[in-house]
C-alpha cells in the first residue's frame, strides 16, 4: 500500500524509507571513520559549541546513562573532554578535543558529500523543492540541530 496507482510512493513510506537510506549512509560513513552512529552524531553536534550533559542528552535524545556511556567512550578515545561549567560548579560541559575536532571535520565533510549524492539524480530546482519541504517538516516538528547545513559550518 506504499504506492499509489501511478507508482508513486506516499508521504509516510517516502519519509520512513528516506530515514533508512540516510541512516545507512551515516552508519557506513561512521564505521569507516571508526565511529558508531551515536559517536558521529555527538561529534557533529559538538562542532557548533560545547554542551552541558543535560542539553546534550536532549539534543541527541539519549537517557542520562546512555549519554554518560557515550561521552565516557568518546573521552577514552581522546575525542571529547569534560570541563567544569563556569555557571554551575556541579555541572560539566562536553567539548571536542583537537583530535575530536579534526575527526569531526573529516567525518562531517565526507558524510555531507555522501548524503548530497543521494539526490544527485534531481534537477537543481527539484533539489531546492525537496530541501524546502523537508526543512518545513523538520522545523514544524522542532527537530534539534544534530547535523548542520554544510555551508553554515565553513
Amino acid at each position: 500500500m506504499s504506492k499509489d496507482a501511478g507508482g508513486r510512493i506516499g508521504t509516510v513510506a517516502a519519509l520512513v524509507r528516506s530515514t533508512f537510506l540516510v541512516n545507512a549512509v551515516y552508519a557506513n560513513s561512521a564505521r569507516e571513520y571508526g565511529l558508531t552512529q551515536q559517536q558521529g552524531q555527538l561529534l557533529c553536534v559538538l562542532m557548533a559549541q560545547p554542551y552541558g550533559m543535560s542539553e546534550l542528552g536532549a539534543v541527541l535524545g539519549l537517557a542520562k546513562s546512555s549519554l554518560t556511556g557515550l561521552v565516557d567512550r568518546s573521552e577514552r578515545n581522546g575525542l571529547v573532554r569534560r570541563t567544569s561549567d563556569p555557571q554551575d560548579s556541579r555541572a560539566v560541559r562536553v567539548s571536542l578535543t583537537g583530535q575530536g575536532a579534526k575527526l569531526a571535520d573529516e567525518f562531517y565533510a565526507e558524510t555531507c558529500r555522501r548524503v548530497e549524492e543521494l539526490a544527485s539524480g534531481l534537477a537543481p530546482a527539484e533539489r531546492d523543492t525537496l530541501a524546502a519541504l523537508l526543512g518545513r517538516v523538520v522545523t514544524d516538528n522542532k527537530v534539534p540541530s544534530v547535523f548542520a547545513e554544510p555551508d553554515s559550518m565553513r
